[in-house]
């Protein structure tokens, strides 16, 4: 089943952001990702404010697909780095519909 990779991301530094987006996009390729949205475009419209400079949203073939390109060895450093300049949260969505 599929899943979506959701993300906010908030860079506090800008060293690891050009080697990351050169990398991060073969390595979701790689794992059968694909990107939906990479943008700094995004408005928010409900709830209390949740600012973000980036909205992120990957979809996978799979969850196990997800979490490889996360332990990647090729991306963990990237990751590391992105998660010591940045705020991010990441949330992991499976592609259903409980309420239905």
């Amino acid at each position: 089943m599929a899943y979506y990779s959701v993300l906010d991301v908030t860079p506090t530094a800008q060293d690891w952001v050009a080697d990351y987006v050169a990398i991060s996009g073969k390595l979701v390729e790689k794992h059968g990702g694909k990107y939906l949205a990479r943008t700094a475009t995004h408005e928010q419209v409900e709830g209390n404010e949740q600012a973000a400079a980036l909205r992120i949203i990957l979809e996978w073939p799979s969850k196990q697909d997800a979490l490889n390109f996360m332990n990647d060895p090729e991306y963990v450093p990237h990751f590391k780095a992105r998660l010591a300049g940045s705020i991010s949260h990441h949330f992991l969505i499976e592609a259903k519909d409980d309420l239905a």
